[in-house]
């Protein structure tokens, strides 16, 4: 019990600051001063420092070669196709809007753990598919729009974090073996590494040319939350909680990301609340939840 109680703290902490994320990435992102691709490699590398460095005071623990090209795979999914996705959404979509489309996550795990763990699509299960499905047509007929050239969320954003979700749906289904077989640490410093590699040819063309003055302190704060929260706690937090729950619960605590990014997009002014977001929200958290609440989800 005492496990799973830690599991399931790991995971709401990391998805609390999620959707912290979403504030941050949207007035970071909103300069332009640097590419997606870029700002995933000053990302990936800060946080890749950071494991590999905690690494050196723990035990070591050696990686099977087999593992290493799972370990790859895991770090395309879930770190580098996650989030140059996400990055590339972020000035294209509502702060709202992005919560409510990643929230889905849940649902791409159920299919996910139909195709791996051959767990059973019920009427229930289908019935909350198309409900979500609906309430995110209803969200894009409703949400992109454009006034005086100004987009406010449009049809590649919620594309790009459509792919966001599904990417990380696959790392969290495909991977909890190799996932389980290594400490946090070791795991976690191998993915970032392979991601920092993946970026590297973007990344050091563009910071070789990137004008440092452009850099305020709100940026480089920004910035640094970036670096050491939203990447170096939540991918230690990820894992730890893989470990002790299943992967259903896991996309489950996706609810806690829309709930934080939606009240202080609020209150900071970055984004309203209509009516009909609140129905495509309803539709959307409705389907997802009639879904993880079906009867042959309830051993999850």
């Amino acid at each position: 019990m005492k496990e799973k109680t830690i599991g399931h703290l790991a995971c709401f902490i990391a998805y609390a600051i999620f959707g912290i994320n979403i504030i941050v990435c949207k007035d970071l992102t909103s300069s332009r001063l640097i590419s997606p691709i870029a700002l995933f490699g000053l990302r990936s590398l800060g946080a890749g420092l950071l494991f590999w460095l905690i690494s050196y005071f723990l035990p070591k623990e050696k990686v099977d070669k087999k593992d290493f090209g799972k370990i790859l795979m895991a770090s395309l999914l879930g770190f580098f196709l996650t989030q140059v996705t996400f990055l590339m959404a972020i000035p294209d979509i509502t702060p709202m809007d992005c919560s409510i489309v990643s929230s889905l996550s849940p649902i791409y795990t159920m299919f996910i753990a139909a195709y791996v763990l051959k767990e059973p699509i019920t009427l229930r299960k289908a019935g909350g598919v198309a409900i979500s499905f609906f309430g995110i047509i209803y969200l894009i007929m409703n949400s992109v729009t454009g006034t005086g050239g100004t987009i406010e969320t449009s049809w590649v954003g919620i594309l790009l974090m459509i792919a966001n979700s599904l990417s990380f749906s696959l790392y969290l289904g495909l991977f909890k073996p190799v996932i389980t077989k290594y400490s946090v640490i070791t795991f976690m410093k191998w993915i970032f590494l392979f991601a920092t590699l993946f970026s590297f040819p973007w990344t050091i063309s563009e910071l070789r040319t990137f004008d440092y003055s452009l850099l305020t302190s709100t940026y480089l704060s920004e910035l640094a939350f970036l670096i050491i929260c939203s990447t170096f706690i939540t991918y230690f937090l990820i894992p730890l909680g893989q470990k002790r729950i299943r992967p259903t619960l896991v996309s489950m605590y996706s609810y806690v990301q829309p709930i934080i990014a939606i009240v202080i997009s609020i209150w900071v002014g970055m984004d309203t609340l209509s009516w009909q977001k609140l129905l495509a929200a309803a539709m959307v958290f409705g389907g997802v939840v009639l879904v993880n609440y079906s009867r042959s989800a309830k051993g999850n």
